[in-house]
């Protein structure tokens, strides 16, 4: 398996199953690298990671989120997966499908990986729709609306329909 192949699996792992919530990013640069400090890695392999990929993410800005749930879950989403509120998904009017963004929330700091399946919202004034599990993570469950940091995560030397 080459590496390439192995980044794209690994990276629809983290953003599909919700195995690793990634720490919040506070510096003010338009990309950043992607570290990961609580994994238990040899200094061996972790080198060898660090040489082979290069993990970046854009900054798309503040985004004014809201979450979709009950209502829409087990229906076909826009892209033709079967809604789950409870995934790492959200709804973009107009990204591609499968990309793979990072969202992270100002206030308490709290970022994850999600993936975009579905179009929307269609209600004015907001730019994402996220799952309920998503709005859990990022504690913005109970509020309903609020802006989040949206980037969009780079993998270079990984040529795929869904990371560019």
């Amino acid at each position: 398996m080459n590496k390439s192949l192995l980044v794209f699996v690994f990276l629809v792992l983290i953003s599909v199953s919700g195995l690793k919530v990634l720490p919040g990013n506070n510096d003010n640069n338009k990309t950043s690298a992607l570290t990961y400090p609580d994994l238990e890695i040899s200094s061996n392999a972790q080198n060898n990671f660090n040489e082979s990929v290069n993990i970046e993410f854009k900054d798309l800005g503040m985004m004014k989120a809201s979450w979709y749930g009950p209502r829409f879950h087990g229906r076909l989403t826009a892209n033709g997966e079967i809604y789950d509120q409870m995934g790492l998904t959200i709804a973009h009017k107009s990204l591609p499908f499968g990309t793979l963004l990072r969202l992270t929330n100002p206030r308490n700091k709290k970022s994850l990986i999600v993936r975009v399946n579905d179009r929307g919202p269609y209600i004015p004034g907001r730019q994402i729709d996220l799952s309920k599990k998503v709005a859990m993570i990022l504690g913005i469950y109970k509020k309903g609306v609020a802006k989040v940091k949206v980037e969009k995560v780079k993998v270079k030397g990984v040529v795929s329909p869904i990371i560019d």
